[in-house]
């Protein structure tokens, strides 16, 4: 069992996760290899490359290491690779970078019309899928799995991140998406998530402990109380849920600005065009304006 953790520990603890690093290994080298043939700048590649080093310090770093002995450290974890690892991921705009090999550039518009593509990224989906992820994880049998198996521990790490991938690519709408919606209906999602988020941490706080044989069987020795921890992983879960997700809310009213400048602008362009056409022949009368109207009265001249 490790030692009690120290702050330092926060960077320094580590462990050997072999299906974790393989996976983001693999991940991170593809999606090198295919931005080296894209047209795009550094700052994807950065931020996708950091959603790699944040994933494989979810699996091998301290939330990997104490994971299963504190509550709160699981939270964590759980935290990171559900919305701050999928969201420098979906931010290298991966779509565009794999679009860039020819393979890929050549099947995207019939992927893109699929109705299953259509359905999984779909923002009422992705919503509901990030919304009801922790709570299956953790009311219902999924979290004690997750403690005794190490095989649904891996597989729940990586379902993680691919609900979160697909929440922020449909909502992010930087790379070709099915579905493109106003940036005002992104923030309405976000409150309705932001109370769910909320509602959880409560039940998690005052509920009954989760896994609770687990934990007693655990005999640390150390750290906190399984109630004291279980709090603590209520607030990690809330509170800093709705800090990480400050970035997203602060694309997204940027996001809304440009929408509606954008609107003003075509609506300031189509203003003269329909001034023209009202005083072209402001004597006509209006049933000439219809075409199949128009061409009866003309025919009958």
């Amino acid at each position: 069992m490790p030692p009690p953790p120290a702050p330092l520990d926060l960077i320094t603890a580590w462990r050997v996760d072999v299906a974790g690093t393989v996976v983001v290994v693999a991940v991170g080298a593809s999606y090198l290899w295919a931005w080296r043939r894209s047209a795009l700048g550094r700052g994807p590649l950065t931020a996708f490359l950091l959603g790699c080093a944040l994933w494989l310090w979810a699996g091998s770093g301290f939330p990997g290491v104490y994971g299963n002995l504190l509550f709160w450290a699981r939270a964590l974890q759980v935290v990171v690779l559900l919305m701050l690892v999928p969201f420098l991921l979906a931010a290298g705009r991966p779509i565009t970078v794999a679009a860039s090999l020819r393979l890929v550039r050549n099947r995207l518009p019939r992927v893109g019309r699929s109705p299953v593509v259509g359905f999984l990224l779909a923002p009422w989906t992705t919503s509901a899928a990030m919304l009801a992820t922790p709570w299956l994880l953790y009311l219902t049998g999924w979290y004690p799995a997750v403690l005794h198996h190490s095989g649904v521990d891996a597989a729940t790490r990586l379902v993680l991140v691919v609900v979160g991938v697909c929440y922020f690519i449909a909502r992010l709408q930087i790379d070709p998406v099915p579905h493109r919606r106003h940036a005002s209906l992104a923030l309405l999602i976000s409150v309705g998530e932001a109370l769910g988020d909320g509602v959880l941490g409560v039940v998690l706080w005052q509920g009954p402990l989760v896994a609770a044989s687990y934990y007693e069987a655990l005999h640390r020795g150390w750290g906190p109380d399984p109630r004291t921890d279980q709090t603590y992983g209520a607030g990690v879960l809330w509170i800093l849920g709705d800090v990480l997700g400050l970035p997203f809310l602060i694309y997204l009213f940027n996001r809304l600005r440009d929408d509606d400048r954008r609107t003003a602008v075509r609506e300031d362009a189509a203003a003269p065009r329909a001034a023209a056409e009202d005083d072209a022949d402001p004597g006509q009368p209006w049933w000439l304006d219809d075409p199949r109207l128009a061409q009866r009265f003309r025919r009958d001249d």
